[in-house]
């Protein structure tokens, strides 16, 4: 059993993990960068970055009270929407943390510039150290770094409302016109830019499986967390755009913005004294970015995601030593060779889209009705907070341009590839998301076989010809008149008869002895059932067209005919019963008669997803006719998790308070589809099978599961293709295939 974590994070030490992650570079380098994309209203673009962020910090403080571990966004995105994203939000994750850790660090060397006089080129071993120093401290332990970071945080935030309070009364306004300088997508870009200032809000929920009481600490550090550096970011801003000159905050070098304004009305010391605390607060935040980072490999590793190792516990410290060293492997290796600034930069992109998909896992856990997932803290506003939160995310998004789209796309193929490559073999969990798809299917489908139930009228038109016989002819009406009784209609038997090209159709229709037998046999028929019907005659050049046209003409709901099994294909009235399908401006039906006289059973068959609604009145008209029962049949795959075999049982039982008749159900996991559910329904006397239309080509390359298991079954079968399959949308098919 591997080893837990030790709940020592109290409170203020939760909330300080927080602002320490967000109180470094966001305040103290980034203003004067994104004061030259939008001029002043970069103070704007601080407070909209806020309340863009606050609805995923709400959904996190949810999930993380209900999933207390360590994981943090790939964990919950993990148990959310299945392994694959996990795994590209835990690498993802991972690199924009450590990618933000080594831009602080690296950025200390503006700052160090302004207290010490020391070489340029010694600054990049000046962060290794204390890079190094970091690592250090998150493997002796959380406690030691949980301390360092609560007097780091409280020693800034008192400088922080210092220089506030001071420089506040030396505002010029001037400095504020023009207030907005780029329009309103130069406030988006900025508030695009400046959204990773918020980012480490939701690093608690990274170490949550250290933190106490986490149902009550938890949303308390968090949101609270974010209000105060709201309200911190604000006024700092106000007051550098207030104090400092236009030209020198918005130049291409203005990495230390917050010293030249406290320099504007403190002098040479007030700058210096800036820079100290930067020094101290990028520190802080390059801590914070270690601590929380390294729990996603190790999260990662304990779900089989990524090697055992990450997930060892050292049993003298009780910290996740392989996984802190890797992560501080990547963070020395960043700063000592690449740009770190413009990683930064395209990281920010991907924290966007991750805390968008955040909100999405939430709505995925709440509509799943995971009995696991049981929250101590619910986000409010559900599911507008987090519809808002996840539009203006991806709104930020598209003002990120090119470039770093292009990097946040290039992270997640690297997760797709490692997933792909690593994880998919080891791992068979899916996502909370699926459960919610399923279960929304089956709310559907019940809702529209509901709805089918109480439909009332319409017509039932029977398709035949010269070759139908009287035993199929009693067959098709038996099973017309059943399912136009349960609507209250009336069924059409008509003979579609093919007159010869050459000959024109009025020479055709002279009444002959077949057809007046046709129509008597046929009144005969229609006194032992329970609708009206009526038989008639139709010649016609083209069969399949007079069909159609006849079938528009009543207005039918329901078109019937015999399938007549060929060599490649099957037929109805001669021509290939995939054109009817396409064709019928109506739901269609073909019956396969294996002369069964004596009905007990009847058998509905799905090969994935919930019952499409003709199914399910087809197969209960008919058991009500033959006092029958109806037997609700589905295949799961044999790996399916146990969620989905609960989620399909339930929709079963739903499904039978619906029908008239009595019913049973049953789940079959298999591994052989076809062989399986022919095994399970070979008894039965009545099959009612779902179809859709193919080309030859395709039955011909890959068989038609509905037509082979017709094939093997003794039984008779009833194939139904509803209208409604024709205007299914193609997502909406991808979905149900993907999570069936």
């Amino acid at each position: 059993m591997p080893k837990s974590l030790e709940r020592d994070l109290g409170l203020y030490a939760t909330i300080t993990i927080s602002i320490g992650a967000m109180i470094g570079s966001g305040i103290f380098v980034l203003p004067g960068l994104a004061a030259k994309k939008t001029g002043p209203s970069v103070i704007l673009a601080y407070l909209l970055a806020g309340l863009i962020v606050l609805p995923a910090a709400l959904s996190k403080a949810e999930m993380a009270t209900a999933m207390p571990e360590a994981g943090g966004t790939y964990l919950y995105i993990d148990r959310a929407m299945g392994p694959l994203l996990g795994t590209i939000a835990g690498i993802g994750s991972w690199f924009s943390l450590v990618f933000k850790s080594a831009f602080a660090l690296v950025g200390l060397g503006a700052y160090v510039l302004l207290v010490v006089s020391i070489p340029g080129e010694y600054l990049v071993f000046l962060s290794l150290g204390l890079g190094v120093l970091l690592v250090v401290v998150n493997i002796v332990g959380v406690k030691q770094s949980g301390r360092l970071q609560a007097i780091i945080v409280s020693l800034v935030l008192l400088s922080l409302a210092a220089f506030t309070f001071s420089g506040i009364i030396n505002v010029d306004g001037t400095n504020f016109d023009p207030f907005v300088t780029h329009g309103n997508s130069g406030v988006l870009a900025a508030t695009g830019f400046v959204f990773v200032s918020y980012a480490g809000v939701t690093k608690i929920a990274s170490v949550a499986e250290e933190v106490e009481n986490p149902g009550r600490n938890i949303p308390i550090a968090m949101i609270g967390s974010v209000v105060v550096m709201m309200l911190v970011y604000t006024l700092t801003v106000f007051v550098v755009v207030g104090v400092s000159p236009p030209n020198e905050l918005m130049s291409n070098d203005m990495l230390t913005p917050m010293a030249l304004a406290a320099r504007q009305f403190a002098g040479q010391w007030g700058e210096l004294v800036v820079a100290v605390v930067a020094v101290f607060a990028l520190t802080s935040m390059a801590n914070a970015g270690i601590l929380s980072s390294s729990r996603f490999p190790f999260a990662m590793s304990r779900d089989e995601l990524a090697p055992q190792r990450l997930s060892e516990v050292s049993s003298r410290f009780k910290t996740p030593i392989v996984s802190v060293l890797l992560t501080g492997g990547l963070l020395l290796g960043l700063i000592a060779f690449v740009p770190v600034v413009e990683l930064a930069k395209l990281a920010s992109a991907f924290k966007i889209l991750i805390f968008s998909i955040i909100n999405v896992a939430l709505i995925a856990f709440r509509e799943s009705s995971l009995e696991s997932y049981s929250p101590e803290f619910t986000s409010p506003g559900y599911p507008w907070v987090q519809i808002f939160g996840l539009v203006g995310g991806l709104v930020l998004l598209t003002q990120m341009g090119p470039v770093a789209i292009g990097g946040a796309v290039g992270i997640i193929l690297m997760g797709i590839l490692w997933y792909l490559v690593y994880g998919r073999a080891k791992t068979e969990r899916q996502g909370a998301a699926l459960d919610a798809v399923r279960r929304s299917a089956d709310a559907q489908s019940l809702s529209q076989v509901e709805q089918a139930f109480v439909d009332e009228g319409g017509s039932v038109l029977v398709a035949m010809d010269e070759r139908t016989s009287q035993s199929r002819e009693r067959t098709l009406l038996t099973a017309a008149a059943s399912v136009a009784a349960q609507r209250d209609g009336q069924v059409h038997a008509v003979r579609f008869e093919e007159g010869p090209d050459q000959l024109t159709l009025s020479s055709a229709t002279a009444m002959d002895e077949s057809d007046r037998e046709f129509e008597r046999k046929t009144q005969e028929l229609a006194e032992e059932l329970p609708v009206p019907i009526h038989a008639q005659e139709i010649v016609s050049h083209d069969l399949r067209r007079a069909v159609i046209n006849y079938a528009a003409d009543i207005e039918a709901d329901l078109l019937l005919g015999e399938w007549e099994p060929d060599r490649y294909h099957a037929e109805l009235l001669g021509s290939d019963v995939d054109w009817f399908m396409e064709h019928a401006p109506c739901d269609t039906v073909f019956l396969r008669d294996r002369d069964i006289d004596d009905v007990n059973e009847i058998t509905v068959i799905t090969r994935r997803g919930p019952y499409r609604p003709l199914k399910v009145t087809l197969a209960d008209a008919l058991a009500v006719h033959h006092d029958a029962r109806v037997r609700f049949l589905t295949a799961v795959d044999k790996d399916a998790p146990d969620e989905q075999v609960t989620a399909t049982r339930d929709y079963h039982r739903e499904l039978e308070t619906l029908c008239e008749a009595p019913t049973t159900s049953e789940v079959v996991r298999t591994s052989d589809l076809l062989d399986d559910l022919v095994s399970a329904a070979q008894e039965t006397d009545v099959a009612v099978i779902g179809t859709v239309a193919h080309s030859r080509i395709h039955e011909f390359a890959f068989c038609d599961p509905a037509t082979e298991i017709s094939d093997r079954l003794d039984a008779t079968v009833l194939l139904a293709h509803p209208r409604e399959l024709k205007s299914q949308s193609f997502v909406r098919g991808v979905v149900e295939r993907i999570a069936f």
